[in-house]
């Protein structure tokens, strides 16, 4: 143990429902080590990372940190035993500095006030020292991505985190975003801070980690050193069995437009056109990929296409009619399936049981109707087929959905979309922050659909490996515009996509119209 930075020893968390959380889970990490936790949605990795952190206590088993056992009562007693947390989502206040994000819970008092050069001063000394290219002045909403993935690391290392816990730390991120936070986490690892990389992107882990431990339905299935494996070895340990990393696709055949974008102008409340006049068709039988980094206006653009948000100018048509002024159900009704970016506030209710999530778009329709009431019979056996096809991991079709894990959820969110009867998928971060399998599913998916069901898809994803997999074309937006077309998707590089998502190349306006 004199090497190790954490040693959790023999953890078990059971739940007051019963659910076996964690079992018996033995994991360590050593000093001077980016150590990456994998396994499923549900495999128990956030539960043991709430417990190494303070949110959770478990019934059985031992942390150590540098060899001295510690109970952990809470987040700030795990954070003056050196346990710092980077979370996937940014837990930050866009209207404050960079400095005052940072030091916030640590402030530098002057004369009993905030002591604001203070706060620049140690920050930026921090952020100098680990080559965080980051002005401490600068407001938290005028930073890309990137950079407010860089504050939220400040924030800990201000604190004085030794073991990091880095939560999906590149999902909204460009590759030479990701590469440069890579750089800056061997330097990190180097100057002493242990890392627990948590992400769902095996290349990565195989990458940046020295080794790898594995959880699967809340057991250890061992470490392992990631020189001398495969990302198809590291799935296979995850999921129990062989995964398809690569998508084998037939060529699209193309049938005619279902969805039509015409010159669309969406204008914000503060009179910002976050969607800039784009115009483009989605076909039968093509998945359409839109790679961009977040807060370009694709979330805009997906809920215009939804209904969950209006547009200024332009039009959009489905099918032939033009979606203007028609509510979420009609737009539906008109031949639309969306998985919405946020699962759990567009995509489920989280109270009600899977089942009454499952046939929510359905209660209209007349195969489920018995006279006027709802046909039980028939909403239970359809459901507990989506169950079985869908391999939703649950106790039964009346458990709340909120007590599934999120690739469960996921699953109940695709089970009803991908069965709705839907010509259009509307797919927004359709597997983020859910595991291998799941996402494998997901993925095959909507690629099956668009070739035997000649269905057209538009796939918004912050990961490039998905829309390069899935995508027949694909589309790269940067403020609110369509800047690079590429009819091609698996002709282009993610380094090539990357320097049109920041900006950095632009395709002219004649070629733009040429591949539109």
């Amino acid at each position: 143990m004199a090497d190790e930075a954490l040693r959790m020893q023999n953890i078990t968390k059971i739940y007051s429902n019963g659910f076996i959380a964690n079992k018996d889970v033995t994991f360590s990490v050593g000093k001077n080590e980016i150590h990456a936790l994998v396994g499923e949605n549900g495999a128990g990795k956030t539960t043991l990372m709430k417990i190494l952190f303070g949110m959770e206590e478990p019934q059985e088993g031992k942390i150590f940190i540098n060899g001295v056992e510690e109970k952990l009562e809470n987040p700030l007693h795990a954070i003056s035993k050196g346990v710092g947390m980077v979370h996937q989502h940014f837990m930050l206040l866009p209207s404050l500095t960079v400095a005052e994000n940072v030091t916030l819970g640590v402030e530098p008092i002057k004369n009993g006030l905030f002591d604001f050069e203070g706060a620049v001063k140690k920050t930026q000394e921090i952020a100098d020292k680990y080559n965080f290219k980051i002005d401490a002045r600068a407001k938290v909403r005028d930073l890309s991505v990137g950079q407010m993935q860089k504050v939220e690391i400040l924030k800990a290392l201000i604190k004085g985190a030794k073991i990091l816990i880095m939560d999906e730390p590149t999902a909204v991120l460009t590759p030479q975003e990701t590469a440069e936070l890579f750089e800056q986490l061997f330097t990190l690892r180097d100057d002493g801070v242990s890392i627990i990389f948590i992400s769902h992107k095996l290349e990565e882990v195989m990458y940046i980690c020295s080794r790898v431990t594995v959880l699967r339905h809340g057991q250890c299935m061992g470490s392992y050193d990631t020189k001398g494996m495969t990302e198809a070895d590291l799935s296979k340990l995850m999921v129990g069995r062989d995964v398809v990393l690569k998508i084998q696709k037939a060529a699209p055949v193309l049938g005619k437009p279902v969805i039509s974008i015409k010159n669309l102008v969406k204008i914000n409340s503060i009179g910002k056109h976050v969607i800039d006049g784009i115009s483009f068709d989605i076909h039968e039988g093509e998945v359409v990929g839109i790679a961009g980094v977040e807060g370009n206006g694709q979330t805009e653009l997906s809920e215009v296409l939804s209904g969950l948000g209006s547009f200024a100018s332009g039009d959009v048509e489905l099918n032939g009619t033009s979606i203007k002024g028609k509510s979420v159900r009609q737009i539906r009704d008109m031949g639309m399936a969306y998985i919405a970016e946020d699962r759990m506030v567009e995509g489920v209710a989280g109270n009600m049981s899977i089942k009454m999530n499952i046939v929510a778009d359905r209660f209209t329709k007349k195969d489920f109707k018995s006279g006027i009431f709802m046909n039980d019979k028939k909403i239970n056996a359809t459901v507990d087929q989506y169950i079985k096809d869908f391999e939703i991991a649950c106790d039964n079709a009346d458990q709340p959905v909120r007590m599934l894990s999120g690739g469960n959820i996921q699953k109940v969110v695709v089970a009803r979309e991908f069965t709705s009867g839907a010509n259009f998928i509307l797919a927004c971060q359709p597997t983020r922050g859910i595991d291998v399998g799941t996402a494998e599913m997901i993925r095959k998916t909507i690629v099956r659909k668009s070739r035997e069901e000649k269905t057209a898809a538009l796939l918004i994803s912050a990961d490039l490996n998905e829309v390069l997999e899935c995508s027949d074309r694909l589309l790269v937006m940067h403020k609110g515009k369509i800047v690079a077309a590429f009819p091609k998707a698996n002709e282009v590089s993610e380094e090539t996509l990357g320097e049109y998502m920041l900006g950095v190349r632009e395709m002219s306006k004649e070629e733009m119209e040429a591949l539109l």
